[in-house]
């Protein structure tokens, strides 16, 4: 199968703001391409989400703002399988795109953790983060 992983990061409780993107696209099972950007959310960092990744606004200074990355952004995913793992990279991509006015690109999202819950029984009601399903 071939897809593309997304993972993204926000500033804030507000899944619009986005302030980091990482893509990785694997054609025949092997990494072909890597793709992050740092992306400057025009809001306020909380420090909840700031010590959960380590990204606050000294960070992003200079970086572009989503609408300004979002030709690239899309031509990354535009047509792709795009594995996330739970609805938050989804629904962060969506909300962005609404917050910019932007369309949303053809995408077929796959949720990897709704996956593992319905494929191994150990995963079923909790234990399906990453770390837990790569074993």
């Amino acid at each position: 199968m071939n897809f593309t992983a997304i993972d993204v990061e926000t500033a804030n409780a507000d899944m619009a703001s986005i302030c980091q993107i990482g893509l990785a696209k694997y054609v025949g099972g092997k990494s072909v391409d890597e793709w992050s950007t740092y992306v400057d959310p025009e809001d306020y960092f909380d420090g909840i989400n700031v010590s959960i990744h380590g990204i606050d606004e000294r960070t992003v200074r200079g970086a572009p703002t989503f609408r300004a990355l979002f030709e690239t952004f899309r031509a990354h995913l535009e047509g792709a399988v795009v594995v996330c793992h739970t609805h938050f990279d989804r629904v962060a991509t969506n909300q962005a795109c609404r917050r910019y006015g932007i369309e949303m690109p053809q995408i077929s999202w796959l949720d990897s953790a709704r996956v593992a819950r319905r494929t191994w029984k150990e995963c079923s009601s909790r234990g399906y983060g990453l770390y837990d399903v790569c074993k």
